[in-house]
């Protein structure tokens, strides 16, 4: 009875700590509303503000983040969302013709950027890209696909940025609406756009 009741707690452990989870790394500008936009889409389970792309160690938004993309790690069940679908809410929640950043936001950055971890994460996200080109033939999609690097989360003094959206709720709509996001995501995708 005894090796029955371990073998059962074993099994339950085992099977709780084993639940399907993928991440991906997406830049898309501001990483308030990139974190907003995605913790609403069924099947993202986490999204955690912060940096990548750049060779600086441990970059900080109000000090030294030369060369980094504002960005978003997000951690979602494959079995409820797919990484094309994921791709896909991506797009339309991005401005992918603007070479100087996002919105109001303009700089290095607030530019986009896909970030991919292997071939078949690069394969989906060429296909989601050749989509967009293909519906938006006169323009140049100008969002790259590069290989994942170092993910930096928001930490110590600065990890109000995470949540923001949450925290300070009015503050994040005036700036949201401020810089135009939404009024410029309807005008490329209409109905589409997610806001």
């Amino acid at each position: 009875m005894k090796s029955i009741l371990s073998a059962l707690i074993l099994s339950a452990s085992f099977i709780s700590t084993n639940v399907l989870a993928d991440e991906t790394i997406l830049a898309g500008g501001c990483f308030w509303c990139m974190e907003s936009d995605f913790e609403k889409l069924e099947g993202v389970t986490d999204v955690v503000s912060g940096f990548t792309g750049g060779a600086v160690r441990n970059p900080t938004y109000n000090g030294n983040h030369k060369g980094h993309y504002e960005a978003v790690k997000i951690t979602y069940n494959p079995d409820v969302v797919s990484y094309q679908q994921i791709l896909d809410h991506y797009w339309v929640n991005i401005d992918p013709f603007d070479a100087r950043g996002q919105f109001c936001d303009k700089g290095h950055s607030y530019l986009s950027a896909i970030f991919v971890a292997n071939e078949q994460e690069r394969a989906v996200a060429e296909k989601t890209k050749k989509a967009v080109e293909a519906q938006f033939p006169e323009q140049t999609v100008v969002t790259p696909i590069l290989d994942a690097k170092r993910f930096y989360p928001i930490k110590g003094n600065e990890i109000g940025h995470q949540d923001f959206y949450k925290k300070s709720p009015v503050r994040y709509k005036l700036y949201r609406w401020n810089c135009g996001r939404d009024q410029r995501l309807a005008e490329i995708w209409g109905d589409k756009a997610s806001h």
